[in-house]
């Protein structure tokens, strides 16, 4: 079944070490859409849009507070250090699914960074969407026309507040470990350690000596084992 998903990935605590394990991250995911076969299209940074067959379902465990613990470039005297950044995966909402009050939208347009051609800088042709009642933002402004990164912005606010309503859903007829097994955004899911070459996953006690192939987008150990004990 082909599906849409949006990755959105934001450095959280440890700094400049924390934007860089964002983007590794970022990296990592990319690279398993392409082992996969799945096309994926940078939408604003941070945020990445992935299609392909059970896309959504595949990364959707990959939710939660992602821990790196390793030796920054920049560190003089060889400590190790931890940062954290969150991952958000959206599945893509229909229209129909979810009701957005136009008068509830403000829209700002802006010029697009970097890469993008001669149109995209030079005009404001990037889009934010901010959803006054709840203060969720979603941009996009990899597209050469305004029309079409307002639209691909108001595909990633659906998918937001649905997740919001999914979630406030869930902590009223599940028990705190049913939420704990969806993969809740806040939870720390998964350390990388990177002097042992071990990746850990917390919510199943899991590890692999592999972190080397695992941040190079070799996911599909990682992804089966939670599919099967995770369900």
């Amino acid at each position: 079944m082909k599906q849409t998903a949006f990755i959105e990935i934001r450095a959280a605590a440890g700094g400049d070490e924390a934007k860089i394990w964002a983007m590794d991250l970022m990296r990592m995911y990319t690279r398993y859409a392409e082992k996969q076969g799945w096309k994926y299209f940078p939408v604003d940074e941070g945020t990445t849009r992935i299609v392909g067959e059970n896309v959504y379902n595949e990364l959707k465990l990959e939710a939660g507070v992602h821990r790196v613990q390793r030796t920054p470039a920049t560190e003089k005297r060889g400590r190790i250090h931890t940062s954290t950044s969150t991952v958000a995966v959206l599945p893509k909402i229909e229209e129909r699914e979810t009701n957005i009050n136009p008068n509830d939208i403000e829209i700002q347009f802006y010029r697009a960074g970097g890469a993008g051609g001669q149109n995209v800088n030079k005009v404001s042709t990037a889009v934010r969407l901010i959803h006054k009642p709840t203060g969720l933002a979603a941009s996009s402004q990899q597209e050469r026309t305004q029309i079409q990164n307002r639209e691909i912005a108001m595909e990633i606010l659906r998918a937001k507040l649905h997740e919001i309503d999914q979630e406030k859903s869930r902590s009223e007829i599940s028990s705190h470990r049913d939420a704990i097994g969806r993969g809740m955004r806040a939870e720390k899911i998964r350390t990388y350690n990177y002097p042992q070459n071990r990746v850990t996953d917390h919510r199943i006690n899991k590890s692999w000596q592999v972190l080397d192939r695992i941040v190079d987008g070799d996911l599909k150990r990682v992804v089966k084992t939670l599919q099967k004990r995770m369900k």
